[in-house]
Formats: structure tokens, sequence, C-alpha cells
């Protein structure tokens, strides 16, 4: 009977895959990543420093980032879920009412050649070259410009790829990083996206943002494009080089335009297969604190400088030294420089 039951159960899964075309496919993927922060300055705070909003626990260990995902396929549609935890969620997520979701979007392909595309829900942000996932990054902490603009969007995109080499996206959004909107009956945020691969080692990427945000408790409109250019020159070197600049309009300043702006050029060599390091040289000015709101004007470069080992291809092991050096005293103490170093273990599958 057990043998005739088994023929049976198998029988009825092929006639049921004959008549079935599409299957459900679900791929599960996982990042964990732990770190040690110690900042020469000797902050009291919880957090050593207010516009970082990762690795930033001074003298510590501590969870960074722990995300685990589901990616669901079904025919022309797919779904993605993550959660996550950590001092990064801790700080970046710190005004929403959902805290533990990374990302929650369904998305459906319009065209049988998968061209084009439509996604609703959570999504990972257009904007910008570096993600919370420290491993896809070149250096261990985040750019100025990486840390003060969006790490998520919650909304619909558009998606439409006619080649290898060109992608557009459109996107209509609840707001700059914003999961729940503050203000109801703000309009909704537009953004665009336009990719250019010239080559497998080489994008060109230009992102926008236009839409109400605030700035203090008013409420003006902010206009922001994001310039990268990442190239892999060879086997052994890579760049990335990116500009941001924004405006946001402020009827209290004389109806004039604010604007803040930061360029950054990241270098990483790879010294081996187990061995890499980075130096990045950036800057970033907000002299009206649309973005960073510190205690003045914001004016500060850096100089950042990574090792990093890869005993395999699912870990990472990063130690990393930080300058940052401020036209005026807004750090711990009142001093206008901080130095830090940053250590981080991690694991992906």
């Amino acid at each position: 009977m057990k043998q005739i039951w088994l023929y049976s159960v198998v029988f009825l899964s092929c006639l049921g895959n004959a008549q079935e075309t599409d299957s459900l496919t679900i791929k599960v993927s996982g990042y964990l990543e732990t770190y040690y922060a110690y900042d020469f300055s000797n902050p009291i705070t919880d957090a050593k420093l207010p516009f970082m909003y990762n690795y930033n626990r001074h003298n510590e260990f501590n969870v960074n980032n722990g995300l685990i995902r589901t990616h669901l396929q079904y025919g022309n549609t797919y779904a993605s879920v993550a959660f996550h935890a950590g001092t990064y969620v801790q700080d970046n997520y710190a005004s929403e009412d959902i805290k533990l979701i990374s990302e929650a979007f369904v998305g459906m392909y319009l065209t049988d050649a998968k061209k084009s595309s439509i996604e609703v829900g959570i999504m990972p942000s257009y904007i910008g070259f570096e993600s919370a996932i420290s491993n896809s990054n070149l250096t261990l902490t985040r750019s100025l410009l990486a840390e003060n603009s969006p790490y998520f969007m919650t909304g619909v995109k558009y998606n439409y790829v006619p080649n290898d080499k060109w992608s557009f996206s459109g996107l209509v959004t609840n707001g700059w990083q914003r999961i729940n909107k503050p203000q109801k009956d703000v309009t909704p945020a537009f953004g665009t996206q336009i990719v250019y691969k010239p080559s497998e080692k080489s994008t060109l990427n230009w992102s926008t943002f236009i839409g109400k945000e605030f700035y203090g408790t008013e409420l003006g409109v902010r206009y922001f494009s994001n310039l990268y250019w990442d190239n892999q020159w060879n086997s052994k070197w890579r760049t990335i080089l990116g500009f941001d600049f924004g405006i946001q309009d402020s009827s209290s300043q004389n109806y004039t335009h604010l604007y803040w702006m930061s360029p950054v050029l990241i270098a990483q060599y790879s010294i081996n297969t187990k061995w890499q390091t980075a130096v990045r040289l950036e800057y970033y000015q907000d002299e009206d604190n649309v973005i960073i709101a510190t205690s003045d004007a914001f004016k500060t470069s850096g100089f950042s400088w990574n090792f990093d080992y890869l005993p395999n291809s699912k870990v990472k092991l990063r130690t990393e030294a930080r300058y940052l050096d401020a036209k005026n005293p807004i750090f711990n103490d009142n001093k206008s420089n901080n130095f830090f170093l940053t250590t981080s273990l991690s694991f992906e599958f």
C-alpha cells in the first residue's frame, strides 16, 4: 500500500507540473555584521556622532546589522521581504513606526522580455553607491554623503531596461527616506534614476529627488541630485567618484535657496585574493544645516584608510582609521576634528 500511495503522489505531482508552467522559486539569504569602534574624543553619549548611522557606538562590541531576506518569484511576479536588527536600525529608523522591516515589496514584469517592471513597497534606495550591507562597499564605514542621503524608499518604482548598457527608473515615494509620512496632506515625492554601463567594469549613475521636506519646522521643496562613476580599471584597482548636490526652499530665510554638496573619491587596491586596502577623500558642506543639524555650520573634510582580510567568499574582517576635520567646533568637547578606529567581522550567505 505504501508503494502504491507513493507512486500516486509522484504521478499527481508530475501531472500538476505538466499543467502548471510556472513554479514558485524561493531564495533565502542573510547577513550578519559585528563591530567594535573606538572614538579618541571619548564621547559619553550613546551615539558617538549624531550624523552617522553605522558603527556608531563607542568602546563597545555590538551588532551593526543583522539581516535575513526571502526572495520569491512566480512567473512574471516577484517579492522580497527582509528583516533586520542592530545599532544601524536603532539609529537610522528612530523616527519610523515600522523598524524591523528592511524591505518589503512586490514586483511584476510588464513584458515577456522583462524589459519593464513595476515594484511597490519598502525598497532599497535608488540613490548612491553605498548600501547598508558593508560587504558590497569599498570602505568599511559609509561616506558622509551616503550616511546623510536615503538608505530606503517607500512607494512605487517603474523600471525600463532597453538593453545591457542602459536602464531607466521613475519613482513616486512617501518622501526622503520615509516609511510613514509625518504629514499626510503633503504630496508624494518624485525621483528618477539613469544608469549607463559602457562595459561590465564601468557604471555611470545619475539619481534625482524632488519633494517637500522639513527644514526644522518649516516645510519646503527639496531638489537633490546624486552622480557617481564606478570603474574597475584592472584586476587590482577600482575607483568611485561621487558628487551630491541639494537645494532646499526656505521662506524663513528670505525665500532663499539653501544648498548642500559633497564630493567623494574612493580608491581600492586588491593586494591579492585575501587582502584589500582602500582610501577615501571626501568633503561635505551644509552651512545652513539642512541635512546635518550640528551646533554650527557643517563644513567638514574627511580621510579614511582601511584594510580588509577575506578568508573566504562569505567572510570579511575589516579595519578602518578615519579622520574628520571641520571648520567649526562641532564634535565632542567643542573640538573641530575627530578620529576613530572601527573593526568589523561579517558573514553573508
